[in-house]
């Protein structure tokens, strides 16, 4: 069962390391699409998610998780698949593509939340599980930061023809490539990782659990087990809300990262590497994660996250020209701590019987407070707005959207603050601070 812990790292820097996401817009553009369009995939993949995560999760309690996951990798290789062999020319024909390609995607992602992590953990020795995870964490954290890099890096060089032709050039070849031609580039590299991660997933092994699986009598009776299993147990409960909490605002910002670099003055072409910087310190962040989970509490250790995440809420308000990049590395960082704790403290309060599910009813609750953060963030942009529909480089409303944001954080926090006084803290032994 051991060798599931070096296959799941490899699985996950195949599934998620991908070469188009340094041209993800760009991409869609290319391939002829508009920007309402763009939009309205964005949507599909997005509710196709949500859709599918709680109920992937269950299934993949009941009838294993290698199979969910080794699912999940062919999924991947069908999306890639659609748009590396769609015909160009006809809008209609690319659009459906793409359409096929989100619903794809997002089901991939739901399959995978959760089932991967799930056979992870359950392949460790009981009596290592506390020490060992963490450990894996770490691994895997550094390396993803390195393949993220790589693929940020790589997809953005191959999708440049008069670099790909220069490259062609100087290797000695006479071949040359067009536009159209290095648009696909990106989907290839993609396609080809997801056929190893084929592979890899079909060399996982079931890990033997102390509950089969499909206990309940039904896929449905097994999510509202763990639903209210969840909804039971406090500490559980007021992890997942903490995740929320911090993640929910932090990716607002990451989301529109882009503008807030135009805002203090960064050129466009330092974006992918000032990306890939701040992806390269995920290298080092695990090692201080992982000293943290063994010599401070759950309490501390989420309030040092709470502190990373302000001090960047507050830094990013001040749009200081030019040095204001500085505080994006507190997201960074913060950001890297929160899935690192979410993950070790979620995995040693629940039982391998339904560890599937509760990891993605935690992923469905992260995607729905990032829309309702996203949709109130939305409607703070449109009230500043106030009928401006001037096209300068910089939007004002942008602007004075920033300093919103460690006000919605303080709001939630409090919700939280008051969750962690009135049901965890009195359900933790005296012993856990």
């Amino acid at each position: 069962m051991i060798r599931n812990l070096p296959l799941f790292i490899a699985f996950r820097l195949l599934f998620n390391a991908r070469f188009y996401y340094p041209v993800f817009a760009v991409i869609q553009l290319d391939y002829g699409l508009t920007m309402a369009q763009f939009a309205i995939l964005n949507a599909i993949w997005a509710v196709s998610i949500v859709v599918l995560e709680v109920p992937s999760g269950a299934l993949a309690d009941r009838i294993g998780r290698k199979r969910m996951v080794v699912g999940a990798a062919v999924l991947m290789v069908l999306e890639m698949a659609v748009l590396a062999f769609v015909p160009f020319g006809n809008n209609s024909v690319v659009f459906w593509a793409w359409v096929v390609n989100r619903l794809l995607s997002g089901a991939a992602e739901a399959a995978a939340s959760g089932a991967d992590e799930a056979l992870a953990y359950d392949s460790i020795p009981r009596e290592a599980q506390k020490t060992r995870w963490p450990r894996v964490l770490s691994r895997l954290m550094r390396l993803s930061s390195i393949a993220f890099v790589f693929a940020m890096l790589t997809g953005a060089a191959v999708y440049d023809p008069e670099l790909v032709n220069r490259a062609l050039a100087w290797l000695g070849s006479d071949w040359t490539v067009d536009k159209e031609t290095v648009i696909r580039f990106p989907v290839y590299l993609t396609l080809a990782t997801a056929l190893c991660a084929v592979v890899v997933t079909s060399l996982m092994k079931e890990p033997p659990l102390e509950t089969e699986c499909g206990g309940e009598a039904s896929m449905w009776s097994g999510i509202l087990s763990a639903g209210g299993w969840i909804l039971k147990t406090p500490l559980v409960a007021g992890v997942i809300l903490a995740a929320l909490v911090h993640d929910s605002v932090a990716r607002v910002f990451l989301t529109t990262a882009s503008e807030y670099y135009r805002l203090i003055g960064i050129p466009v072409v330092w974006f992918g590497v000032i990306g890939a910087a701040f992806s390269a310190l995920g290298i080092f962040t695990p090692k201080l994660a992982e000293w943290l989970v063994a010599h401070r509490s759950m309490r501390a250790n989420y309030l040092f996250v709470s502190l990373f995440i302000f001090i960047g809420l507050i830094g990013i308000s001040l749009a200081i020209p030019h040095w204001g990049v500085a505080v994006v590395v507190f997201f960074s960082v913060g950001f890297g701590l929160l899935n690192f704790f979410t993950s070790h403290y979620l995995n040693t309060q629940v039982d391998s019987r339904h560890r599937a599910t509760v990891l993605s009813f935690k992923g469905l609750a992260l995607n729905l407070g990032f829309g309702a953060i996203s949709l109130v963030y939305g409607g703070i942009l449109r009230f500043l707005k106030n009928g401006d529909t001037s096209s300068a480089a910089v939007d004002p409303a942008f602007r004075e959207s920033l300093y919103w944001l460690p006000g919605i954080f303080l709001a939630l926090y409090a919700g939280l603050f008051l969750f962690y006084r009135l049901r965890v803290r009195p359900a933790m032994p005296r012993d856990q601070p």
